[in-house]
């Protein structure tokens, strides 16, 4: 299996233009004939596009060129030379394409099928027959082609999704993504068994599709690199809506509501603006009593208890789902 790569530096090298032709006209009982040297072809350019079918940038290289075709050279007979191939890299949509230099966000490749030239390809040199004049009948020289551009980009993947699953290392959320949604992830009690955001999608009978994000269990300390979580962040920055997963037979829930809210917002303050509901998951594993008191340990309107495992309350999650979408439409 191909290892999740979100982040990468490539070299890339839009192609040269071909050299001008020197050439002059020769046919039989014509001894000196004029220049009739072509231009050089256009130096391809390189281009990124964005593809729904692939899911991670494992599949590029790191620091490798990727580079355009040259232009070809001009011909005599005044035939110009053809112009190079262009390079195409296609990458998962949702990709942003950053300078490696100074750092600039060059394009934001969020809807598939998004092309971006990201280095323009040479002009091709002039041939001599370009140079002839009333003065200079016979030019003996041409121009080369210009150099195509060339630099380093990093190319940086933040999922599309429209739900964000957010929780401690073993609160559930790869379970309940696999319950809800058509994903299969690693599923195992401990923590971290989640090592790679996981992307589900739910599909509705109208046809349309709701598509969530499970990233890697969140710790204390994720915002500064501690544990998985600061690598994954960057997959639920562009959430429409975040669920909040805890496991309802921790011994402070409210503490634990309030690590996970601190994390994202440190991280992004705008994660803890989105709408959002909270999840008090794993109640098959508690008596009603202890669900009742664990659940006034949430100070919250926007709270309920499922079950992962047994699907309890799975139809209600699916009714704040939609009602996350029909509240995005129509904001």
């Amino acid at each position: 299996m191909a290892r999740f790569t979100d982040t990468i530096s490539i070299r890339i090298k839009a192609g040269n233009g071909g050299k001008g032709a020197v050439s002059f006209h020769r046919e039989k009982f014509i001894a000196r004939g004029g220049p009739d040297g072509g231009d050089g072809g256009k130096g391809g350019d390189v281009y990124f596009r964005s593809d729904i079918m692939i899911h991670n940038l494992s599949h590029l290289f790191k620091d490798r060129l990727y580079g355009a075709e040259n232009g070809h050279q001009g011909m005599g007979n005044n035939r110009h030379g053809k112009d190079g191939t262009d390079m195409t890299v296609r990458v998962p949509a949702g990709t942003q394409v950053i300078d490696g230099e100074t750092g600039e966000v060059l394009a934001d490749l969020i809807e598939d099928g998004t092309r971006f030239m990201a280095a323009s390809g040479g002009i091709g040199g002039k041939g001599n027959a370009f140079f002839k004049t009333a003065t200079h009948q016979t030019p003996r020289f041409s121009q080369p082609g210009m150099p195509g551009e060339e630099k380093r980009v990093t190319l940086n993947l933040k999922l599309i999704a429209d739900i964000g699953l957010v929780g401690l290392p073993n609160a559930g959320k790869s379970t309940l993504l696999g319950r809800i949604t058509n994903a299969k992830p690693k599923i195992a009690d401990y923590p971290f068994t989640t090592l790679t955001p996981n992307l589900g999608v739910i599909q509705k009978e109208d046809g349309s599709t709701l598509k969530i994000a499970d990233i890697p269990g969140i710790i204390e300390g994720a915002h500064k690199g501690h544990g998985l979580g600061l690598s994954f962040l960057q997959h639920i920055e562009r959430v429409r809506a975040v669920l909040y997963i805890i496991d309802i037979t921790g011994d402070d829930l409210s503490y634990t509501l309030h690590l996970l809210r601190s994390e994202l917002e440190t991280y992004n303050v705008e994660l803890t603006s989105k709408p959002y509901y909270i999840l008090l998951n794993k109640i098959d594993l508690v008596d009603d009593a202890e669900a009742v008191e664990k659940r006034n340990q949430i100070n919250d309107k926007n709270v309920l208890s499922i079950s992962s495992s047994t699907g309890e309350n799975i139809p209600a999650l699916l009714e704040i789902l939609d009602g996350f979408m029909e509240y995005h439409h129509a904001s």
